[in-house]
């Protein structure tokens, strides 16, 4: 079995530091490599500060570090497509400032081709206690819950999946029966289901105050066509209080 590496953007900031912090404890979680990229023109001394971050975290590790040329988001991007998981700082890698979630972050969580996890860098040491999972019945939903319910399994973590119906609208609506049988049939009998109507980025954010992880699809059922990253995806990732999982639009459209 060819193993896919953990690839970790790095550019020296912060929440970089803690993306390394993230992906060093994924890729032992994953028994796979973990990959160092960056895209800045004199790249040594911060790639050679990141590995080590990444080995004081899990000693034994042996990341490997890449400088590549291209914008931080067109290199990341390419490098999804051998990756078991892409993670980056929620700021950094060229962001404005004051901003979230900049287009960096943004690009890769509607192109890439693996899922994306975006950190950040103002978490602490506070450590949830289950994956918050965001299901609609569409295919990034789908790919959502195989990743969430994998990964509270390789954790330890609880798990609860929100299917939340937009109010004013029977558009797309998960039945409980559609519900409990798209986790069970994954393996999660012991998933907390929870539907409620509302504004679904409202209530995930809501249910997630304990969590350790927000997986979500980029894309849900009430998506536009050509539209890439959905505003629930973009509003759980400007305002999420732990690290957000998103499966982007690409790995479902073919």
């Amino acid at each position: 079995m060819i193993h896919r590496p953990v690839v970790v953007g790095v550019d020296g900031s912060p929440a970089a530091d803690v993306a390394v912090r993230w992906g060093a404890l994924e890729a032992a979680s994953l028994s796979t490599d973990l990959r160092l990229l960056c895209a800045l023109p004199a790249a040594a001394d911060v790639l050679d500060r990141a590995a080590s971050l990444a080995r004081s975290v899990r000693p034994g590790i042996v990341p490997e570090t890449r400088i590549e040329n291209g914008t931080p988001s067109a290199v990341l991007v390419e490098a999804s497509g051998e990756a078991a998981v892409v993670v980056i700082g929620s700021r950094g890698l060229g962001l404005m400032v004051g901003a979230v979630v900049g287009s960096t972050g943004l690009d890769l969580a509607a192109n890439a081709r693996c899922p994306v996890v975006v950190v950040r860098p103002d978490l602490g040491s506070t450590a949830g206690v289950r994956v918050v999972i965001g299901y609609d019945g569409s295919p990034g939903s789908e790919v959502a819950l195989d990743y969430g319910l994998d990964y509270a399994r390789r954790h330890d973590l609880l798990v609860r999946v929100v299917a939340a119906q937009p109010a004013g609208t029977e558009l797309h609506r998960i039945t409980e029966d559609e519900l409990r049988r798209a986790v069970h049939e994954r393996g999660g009998h012991d998933a907390e289901l929870v539907q409620i109507s509302g504004h679904p980025a409202e209530h995930l954010l809501r249910l997630a105050g304990d969590a350790a992880l927000i997986v979500l699809g980029a894309r849900g059922r009430g998506g536009f066509a050509g539209m890439f990253l959905g505003s629930v995806s973009q509003t759980v990732l400007h305002h999420a209080d732990c690290p957000v999982a998103v499966i982007p639009a690409a790995m479902t459209d073919g």
